[in-house]
């Protein structure tokens, strides 16, 4: 099949390619790097020309409620209507666990607004709801940092191998349309603030780790909101697994 994978240079993105091509599949990168921007839909059409399933893995910018939930909007919208027109017959998504359950995160706003438009949108989908990845916890230490220092709130989540999300997608891109997907989840619930600590400790760097609600994630998110529900499809890689795949010099 020819696929075109929208966010393909970043890092789903390009796992995501990889599944695809190992599969014998012939993949289009889509992004704004290679020339083809979805916010003014440059380059869209002649992307598409021939695909027959997009996989959108692309990401918004760290802004407020608002301005995420135009970007997703206009973004989402340019490559629905950019589909439609290249007669492509599959739109994957890649969303978030638990989205709807939390208000006032700006990112999860902007993921429920194109939820919103491919579920209403004119080309057959599969939203494919994912839980946090492996290296979630260290990169939200990493918004923090300061001379050693980082606060992070101490979330409940069952991460996933992004090898693993991208082997999803791959096999749900090549078949029919399915609506919503089940949850995609990793195999084991961790804690957010000690996979930061174990992911540093493999990297061989020392940062103190201050737990806290008061930042980007709020006590809205505790609990089992963002574990994924009944019906699950849980994927093999645990954390351990991935942490020994981490270099030491990082």
């Amino acid at each position: 099949m020819r696929i075109a994978v929208a966010g393909a240079t970043g890092n789903i993105g390009a796992l995501t390619v990889a599944a695809l091509e190992g599969q014998g599949h012939e993949v289009v990168r889509v992004s704004r790097s290679l020339g083809v921007d979805l916010l003014t839909g440059e380059g869209l059409d002649d992307a598409l020309a021939g695909v027959e399933a997009v996989i959108d893995v692309t990401n918004g910018p760290a802004s407020d409620v608002a301005e995420t939930v135009a970007y997703f909007g206009a973004a989402t919208r340019n490559l629905l209507a950019a589909e439609e027109r290249a007669g492509v017959r599959h739109h994957v998504l890649l969303s978030i666990v638990g989205i709807h359950k939390v208000t006032g995160n700006a990112h999860y706003a902007g993921k429920r607004e194109q939820e919103r438009l491919v579920a209403e949108g004119p080309v057959p989908w599969t939203i494919v709801p994912a839980t946090q990845f492996h290296d979630f916890a260290a990169m939200v230490a990493s918004w923090t940092e300061q001379d050693g220092v980082a606060t992070i709130a101490p979330l409940l989540v069952q991460p996933i191998a992004p090898a693993d999300v991208a082997g999803v997608l791959a096999g749900i891109a090549t078949g029919e349309p399915r609506g919503r997907y089940a949850d995609v989840a990793g195999p084991e619930p961790q804690d957010l603030v000690d996979m930061a600590r174990r992911t540093h400790q493999a990297l061989g760097r020392a940062v103190k780790l201050v737990p806290t609600w008061s930042g980007l994630f709020g006590e809205a998110m505790a609990g089992n909101v963002l574990l994924p529900g009944e019906g699950a499809h849980i994927a093999p890689t645990t954390f351990d697994e991935w942490l020994a795949t981490q270099r030491r010099d990082g």
